[in-house]
């Protein structure tokens, strides 16, 4: 059987501060994130199942992506909980997420393979993730480099 690729984009609106930075991410700004989600394995092979010939149907990848990352991320504030009035912002305001790392492009990805990796079924496999940050800066993670 071939191994296949299956990709799907979600969209999500989010905001972030990096914490002691040097340049203008340092103060509240957001972004328009596109995530492209990559999983691999081998098409199910039994005739008759409704999932025959699918890694895993786009509507249950969809639903496990939602779960674990946009309904978080969509429209939230991402700091680092060691800001300053991290916590008190956190307090006021709803949908306000505190990290224990930089809130990054590369962090964030790195999170979301992590929030991912153990919510797919056994026989799907994580193999890469695209986020875009804005229209022309994107950050890759691949499995078979982690």
């Amino acid at each position: 059987m071939s191994k296949i690729r299956v990709t799907k984009e979600f969209r999500f609106e989010g905001a972030h501060a990096l914490k002691d930075y040097d340049g203008k991410c340092r103060y509240i700004h957001g972004h328009s994130y596109i995530l492209f989600v990559t999983v691999t394995g081998e098409p199910l092979s039994c005739a008759g199942n409704p999932k025959d010939g699918m890694i895993i149907d786009f509507t249950d990848l969809k639903k496990i992506v939602n779960e674990s990352i946009i309904n978080k991320f969509d429209h939230a504030l991402v700091l680092n909980r060691n800001a300053v009035l991290a916590g008190e912002i956190r307090e006021k305001y709803e949908n306000v997420i505190l990290t224990g790392f930089q809130p990054t492009c590369e962090n964030l990805t790195a999170y979301f393979a992590e929030l991912l990796n153990g919510k797919l079924p056994k026989e799907v496999k994580l193999y890469k993730l695209k986020l875009y940050e804005t229209a022309t800066s994107y950050v890759e993670w691949y499995a078979c480099d982690n």
